[in-house]
């Protein structure tokens, strides 16, 4: 039935279709969440606004690049979810729900974040995913609270120093950006528990032993010649984890010289002795 219901809305116009999914959101929902995702919408229903219990809303993969300022009006807000839009900026009626604890900006053309962001200082969890982002915004640093960080897929080339001072920071995501150097910020946040650096170009990695509370690193898909050393009982994903041995240095060498060499063509095969065993 609900394949059924998308197919009949792929030939209605979006508009019309707009008007179709929300007709009826008139009284406010028991559960205090409104869901718009995936309704084609263009523009935001401001009727939304007058359910000033609202905790969640849900506009997740739909064509919105701006918001009324009637969503100020929504102050019990606690997750907004704007991701999958086509944002360019951040409206800056967003940084006006003081209540946020969860916020998803990720898979829109985000260059940067506005500095009224940092009076979100509620905020636990920020997904920023796959934009545009050069560079960590300096106010990402002011969230005192804020456990959570999703930037994957970005470009960014670095951190700031300023990120240390998140003393919340428990999991941070940085998986497909243009990182060359582990963060060295990082080394200098014993609290963070999860560390993602999958798919950067990041070619060595310092000893991570001492972040104490350190319980899973990824770090696959790096031309790394060498796999960061952790304490006891910490996980790691990428090669030569835990379920191969430390390689020689030597030879982690010579597989990084025959990584590089084979960049511009389908490489040669390598050599049995550098490869892990069971490869």
């Amino acid at each position: 039935m609900g394949n059924t219901i998308r197919a009949l809305v792929a030939f209605v116009p979006a508009d019309c279709c707009q008007s179709y999914m929300v007709r009826d959101l008139r009284e406010m929902p028991t559960d205090k969440m409104v869901d718009l995702s995936g309704s084609q919408l263009r523009r935001f229903p401001v009727h939304v606004c007058s359910f000033r219990e609202l905790v969640k809303l849900y506009l997740s993969d739909n064509h919105l690049n701006s918001l009324p300022p009637e969503l100020g009006q929504l102050q019990k807000l606690q997750i907004l979810a704007l991701d999958f839009n086509n944002f360019r900026a951040l409206p800056q009626v967003v940084c006006t729900l003081t209540q946020l604890c969860i916020l998803y900006l990720g898979n829109n053309k985000l260059c940067d974040l506005p500095r009224e962001l940092s009076l979100l200082q509620n905020l636990r969890t920020l997904w920023v995913e796959a934009n545009c982002l050069t560079q960590l915004p300096d106010v990402v640093c002011e969230l005192r609270l804020l456990k959570t960080l999703h930037a994957g897929s970005n470009a960014l080339r670095l951190l700031p120093g300023q990120l240390q001072r998140l003393r919340e920071l428990r999991t941070i995501w940085l998986s497909g950006n243009l990182l060359t150097d582990f963060p060295a910020v990082l080394l200098h946040m014993p609290f963070l528990e999860v560390i993602d650096v999958d798919r950067n170009s990041i070619r060595y990695f310092p000893s991570l032993a001492h972040l104490s509370s350190l319980k899973l690193v990824i770090y696959d898909h790096n031309p790394c010649r060498n796999a960061p050393k952790v304490a006891k009982g910490v996980r790691r994903v990428g090669r030569w984890a835990e379920e191969t041995p430390e390689p020689d240095p030597r030879k982690a060498r010579r597989y990084a010289l025959t990584q590089e060499e084979s960049q511009d063509g389908e490489g040669p095969i390598l050599p049995s002795l550098l490869l892990p065993p069971n490869s």
